[in-house]
């Protein structure tokens, strides 16, 4: 099977995030989860649970040969060895020691109950296509057509921030 390209979202708002978010990328490489590319880390305010504190999010370019639910499966496992535990006492969408989350996955366009690809809230969140856009800024939405990059202006309201460049940590 060859490989395909697939763009992963990482995010972290407890403990030593840039940590939490290097240490996530040293599991999906020992996955076979390629690491190809990755942005720099954007510091963001919560969207949809606020009272907590900020986010540092990256978007990862990959190459594996996992079909979509085996990936996902990688990217369960590696969040439930740093110690979220979903479900059990924590808040949807609140506090994590990591997030990560399936954004494209090569063409696949799929829709079932575990999984969504494109992510379904990918263009509602600045922190996901800012990133995104900085690694492939002439990546296309399957189902538009329409660059990634022309859905920016309508989340320049969502405060976000650059934090640093991976090349300089």
């Amino acid at each position: 099977m060859p490989e395909k390209l697939v763009y992963l979202s990482l995010g972290s708002n407890l403990g030593d995030r840039e940590a939490n978010l290097r240490r996530a990328v040293e599991r999906l490489n020992q996955e076979h989860v390629r690491v190809v590319r990755q942005s720099s880390l954007y510091e963001t305010e919560p969207q949809d649970v606020t009272g907590q504190p900020w986010f540092l999010n990256s978007v990862a370019e990959c190459e594996t040969r996992c079909f979509p639910l085996q990936l996902l499966s990688i990217l369960q496992g590696i969040e439930r060895e740093a110690g979220r535990s979903r479900g059990t006492g924590e808040v949807r969408r609140g506090p994590r020691v990591i997030d990560l989350d399936i954004l494209l996955c090569g063409g696949v366009v799929m829709e079932l109950p575990q999984l969504t690809i494109p992510h379904p809230r990918m263009l509602q969140r600045r922190f996901v296509l800012e990133p995104l856009v900085e690694i492939a800024p002439e990546l296309r939405h399957s189902r538009t057509g329409q660059l990634y990059r022309q859905f920016l202006p309508a989340l320049a309201g969502q405060k976000m921030r650059k934090y640093s460049s991976l090349q300089s940590t």
